[in-house]
């Protein structure tokens, strides 16, 4: 069985068991209490999660894709 990704990046750690008998029922109410759980989170650390994320995904110094200096610093003629 190939082992499943987790979003953390975790590769090791203590096993998780699951209850493998739930009713589909029972697995939906946990999913919806799962999402629930990350909307708050987000909710309330939104700009603090996404300075870290942008932290984690560039380097130090790096700027954003859509990081543009200001339109004065334009050249006068396009590229093209």
């Amino acid at each position: 069985m190939k082992p499943y990704h987790l979003p953390s990046g975790l590769g090791g750690g203590l096993d998780f068991l699951i209850c493998a008998d739930w009713t589909p029922e029972q697995a939906l109410a946990v999913v919806e209490l799962l999402e629930d759980l990350r909307d708050r989170i987000w909710a309330h650390y939104e700009l603090a999660l996404f300075d870290l994320l942008r932290e984690e995904r560039t380097g130090p110094g790096e700027p954003l894709p859509g990081d543009h200096s200001t339109a004065d610093d334009w050249p006068d003629e396009p590229p093209f």
